[in-house]
């Protein structure tokens, strides 16, 4: 057996710190401290004869031999986690981990979770409701849900979209009743609620589709961090927001809001669901990604979506 396997230990070090671009972050990954990794990386440089790492600012950044390692390691320890979890695969019984963002959690997942539970009472749901995109090979995350067109999320993590729809203007039905819409370029005159949790989803894009004349300033807005915020603004009387009816059609079925234009703007929403094929929980992933398809038909049937 080639004695540089002997190295195995420190390679483990230095995929995490490549792979995360700081010693400390790659310490917090591994459970040990910065010392401590760069300590076995400085012993692996010494011993392959060569530097990994250069600094960079705050990030650890890889050489041009620390790159050619790094990706036949990454390869490597991909290929041994697929035999692993072959070997080790969980029942469906237990926990499984869905990481997505906090809108599409409490407007769209919690309130349907009930079902889920109610087909599979021995599949505990963690729900992670997080803006940043977990690590699905080291991580805890199971599944992630997304919301976007460019979510990459590396190598080995396959995708498949759950749903596409268009944006439409919201607002509180007093609000309508006060300015009793009959144009788009009405809107100019109300607060112009936008969610930070999409940057592409804008009101000049939407009246840019309405074929209105947005100018750039003069405008009332407010910016929130969240969908439910900009929601909860909204069905206060504060302006309007633009939403999908997947996240607030209960909203607009209770009387809480009203849509006063049927210009949706395309290319709307898209989520993507996202998944590691190796996972040794894979059976109780599949079983939550065939409830999660079932949803999105329904939805599809009910609010007739693309």
């Amino acid at each position: 057996m080639d004695n540089r396997l002997q190295y195995l230990s420190g390679l483990r070090y230095f995929e995490a710190a490549a792979r995360r671009q700081s010693y400390s972050k790659a310490a917090e990954e591994l459970f040990v401290s910065q010392a401590a990794v760069s300590q076995k990386i400085r012993q692996l440089e010494e011993s392959l004869g060569c530097k990994l790492f250069y600094r960079q600012g705050r990030n650890m950044m890889l050489t041009p031999q620390g790159s050619s390692l790094f990706t036949d390691v990454s390869r490597g320890f991909d290929q041994i986690l697929a035999g692993l979890n072959r070997i080790q695969a969980e029942p469906l019984e237990g926990i499984l981990t869905v990481n997505t963002s906090r809108s599409f959690a409490s407007r769209w997942l919690m309130p349907r979770l009930w079902k889920f539970t109610m087909i599979h009472p021995d599949i505990s749901i963690r729900v992670d409701a997080t803006a940043e995109n977990p690590d699905m090979k080291y991580g805890r995350a199971d599944l992630a849900i997304r919301q976007g067109f460019k979510n990459d999320f590396g190598d080995g993590i396959q995708s498949c979209i759950l749903y596409e729809e268009p944006v439409y203007p919201l607002c509180s039905p007093e609000l309508a009743h006060s300015i009793k819409f009959t144009h788009p370029e009405q809107l100019l005159k109300c607060w112009l609620v936008h969610w930070a949790e999409t940057c592409n989803l804008t009101w000049a894009r939407w009246f840019e589709a309405a074929d209105v004349h947005m100018p750039e300033r003069n405008l009332q807005w407010m910016e929130v961090s969240t969908f439910e915020m900009g929601l909860n603004a909204v069905m206060a009387g504060h302006g309007a927001c633009l939403g999908t009816l997947s996240l607030a059609g209960d909203y607009l079925d209770n009387g809480l809001l009203v849509q006063p234009f049927d210009i949706g703007l395309v290319p709307g929403i898209r989520y993507t669901l996202f998944y590691d094929p190796t996972s040794p929980r894979m059976a109780r992933a599949q079983a939550f990604i065939d409830w999660l398809k079932q949803e999105v038909s329904l939805l599809q049937t009910e609010r007739a979506l693309p």
